[in-house]
């Protein structure tokens, strides 16, 4: 085996992994950098134009890991693409958002090659992804294989809707990917079903290396605090806004906000969500009985029933209105619902900003998160900068795994080498410095961009 970090930049954006077997060329993930534009936006494609990849193993939906897929079929068209039904149905709906994305992108930063990649060119792409089950040994190409050949296993990793680990046995070797992982159980998605047994080659996100859980902290907990914060804002008169990721986080705090209202730990109250947020929803509800979740009867458009808003209505809305906005983006990226409506709820003191999710620290949402009390901060485009005197309280609702449960999970496998992935520096740091402790016979790499790894 060899392996190629073809991520751009490495950390957390366009993820991308070439994975060279004897039976050819595969790629793990072709994310897109939801922060830059251009060819920064994209994984190193450029490395693979001498050659033919046999196919591509897509671990999820996230734009980080399915936004540049059809850029990358554009250019391999017979190329078979690995995915579960789950992630075909959300990535379709994700991807042709992000044409609209692009389209905008490219009238206002005049960005000649943008959109890279059409509606249509979404749709000739989408022939060539494979449906996978989970649990099942498959070959390159997705269908059934005998245990003596180079085979695919797909594995529930608890994250979204249709997100997996991915093991690949080859030759007697074994390389297994985390993708991103969530080992707890969060409100409608279960915890990850990995296999224990060991692997040698470890490839693992490292997402939350420099964000420990405070001291006695749990998920329960932090639903917990958070669901008081919730009522004392509400009690208070005032309204909620809650920066979230239309997949993923929406649905799981429409799931949480509906248990707290059932427990009557709120009253009912208007709960606005995203246009985009609303259509992943829908995937969510229609799968609901296909798959292995929490609340399987729940069905969030119906019962939570919320306003949905579109980037013409968001401008209008009234903070001051007693209600919940759960907008996306969770990072509250330019030109986005929460990044429009945080505008308004920054200055006004009587108005409640919860964070429940990772934002990178150079994001709006990041710099928000960080702000101290009467701070300008800069939301980007239009206008200038924002006073922030809004109640903002951050919450630990990641669907990201605690480093400690990563950190178990490479103790239990004891990999010969693990591949340090999607973290930011400290984050890295952490994980190269306790599993040395931990594996101390385990090679630790985190793998630069472009450069060939042999096993």
């Amino acid at each position: 085996m060899r392996f190629t970090n073809l991520t751009r930049g490495a950390g957390i954006g366009a993820n991308c992994y070439r994975l060279d077997l004897p039976e050819g060329t595969v790629l793990l993930d072709c994310g897109m950098h939801p922060e830059h534009v251009g060819r920064d936006s994209t994984p190193m494609l450029e490395e693979l134009e001498q050659t033919v990849v046999r196919s591509t193993i897509l671990t999820h939906a996230h734009q980080d890991h399915v936004g540049c897929l059809p850029l990358l079929q554009s250019q391999q068209r017979e190329m078979p693409v690995l995915m579960t039904e789950g992630t075909a149905r959300i990535s379709d709906i994700m991807l042709h958002n992000s044409v609209n994305v692009m389209i905008r992108q490219q009238e206002e930063l005049k960005l000649p090659d943008y959109p890279l990649f059409g509606h249509r060119g979404i749709e000739l792409s989408s022939r060539m992804w494979r449906t996978c089950p989970l649990d099942r040994p498959l070959d390159l190409d997705g269908n059934r294989t005998a245990s003596d050949g180079t085979s695919v296993t797909f594995h529930d990793a608890g994250h979204i809707l249709g997100s997996t680990g991915v093991m690949i046995r080859s030759e007697g070797k074994s390389f297994f990917y985390t993708g991103d992982v969530n080992f707890e159980d969060q409100t409608i998605q279960t915890g990850a079903r990995f296999p224990e047994g060991p692997v040698d080659v470890l490839l693992m996100e490292t997402t939350r290396g420099d964000a420990p859980m405070p001291e006695g902290a749990t998920r329960l907990t932090e639903e917990e605090r958070f669901a008081k914060a919730v009522a004392a804002a509400l009690e208070k008169g005032s309204s909620v806004t809650i920066p979230v990721f239309a997949l993923g986080k929406t649905q799981e705090i429409m799931a949480l906000l509906w248990k707290m209202q059932r427990e009557r730990v709120i009253p009912p109250i208007p709960i606005y969500i995203g246009g985009l947020g609303s259509k992943i929803t829908a995937v969510y509800d229609t799968m609901a009985y296909r798959l292995s979740r929490n609340l399987p009867k729940l069905q969030l458009m119906n019962d939570v029933a919320p306003y949905v808003a579109g980037g013409a209505e968001i401008s209008s809305l009234n903070p001051r209105k007693r209600a919940i906005y759960s907008l996306s983006s969770g990072m509250m990226t330019e030109h986005t619902l929460s990044n429009v409506f945080a505008r308004k709820v920054l200055p006004d003191p009587e108005q409640h900003l919860f964070f429940v999710g990772y934002a990178d620290p150079s994001s709006p949402g990041g710099r928000v998160r960080n702000a101290n009390p009467g701070d300008m901060v800069e939301l980007g485009p239009p206008g200038g900068p924002i006073p922030f005197h809004c109640h903002r309280e951050i919450f630990n609702l990641s669907a990201h795994a605690r480093r400690e449960d990563l950190l178990s999970y490479a103790v239990k496998v004891r990999p010969k080498t693990v591949l340090l992935v999607h973290g930011d520096d400290p984050a890295i740091e952490w994980f190269k410095r306790e599993l040395y402790a931990s594996l101390p016979d385990t090679m630790v790499i985190a793998p630069p961009p472009g450069q060939p790894i042999e096993f």
